[in-house]
């Protein structure tokens, strides 16, 4: 049993992460922070976020396939399901978002990411900001919003938390 709330991380953590601020040699204990907390139940990814990061040819794709592996949860399960289905209606069902933008949320992760905590009740962490009049993409944020699903950045989930750097 978890002490909080679990925390399901967009790709663009890891990736962002990894490519600059967080860096494994600069940041290891960032690294160390995330499987600690996944340990303790309180932090995972999803494994169409783990699809995306194999895109990479990087530290970070080693990292997910060995270190991380445990941690991506599958959106196979039917309550995932469900909720995915209810978020597609919805964006299709959108005139604010091109159909250019539709048809990439419909592709990616981020809907199934916001699927799987909508019914698991998890937090969302990702960077991207919530964006009102955006047209050319369907962020996190906004999916969140409509869904009544709780969602931070990297650092406020840091703060929560309570993983320390230094």
């Amino acid at each position: 049993m978890t002490d909080g709330p679990t925390y399901v991380l967009d790709a663009d953590v890891f990736i962002t992460a990894a490519r600059s601020y967080y860096a494994f040699e600069v940041a290891p204990a960032f690294w160390e922070g995330l499987i600690r907390q996944a340990t303790g139940g309180r932090v995972l990814s999803i494994d169409r976020v783990k699809d995306e990061i194999q895109r990479g040819k990087d530290d970070l794709v080693k990292w997910a396939n060995g270190t991380f592996h445990p941690w991506f949860a599958t959106t196979a399960q039917d309550d995932v399901i469900a909720a995915y289905r209810d978020i597609m209606r919805w964006a299709q069902a959108q005139s604010q978002f091109f159909d250019y933008a539709k048809d990439e949320f419909a592709q990616g992760a981020d809907g199934w990411l916001v699927a799987y905590a909508k019914a698991k009740g998890c937090v969302v962490v990702t960077n991207e900001t919530f964006e009102p009049a955006i047209r050319r993409k369907i962020k996190i944020p906004n999916v969140c919003r409509a869904f009544g699903v709780p969602y931070s950045n990297t650092f406020q989930m840091l703060r929560a938390l309570g993983i320390k750097l230094g």
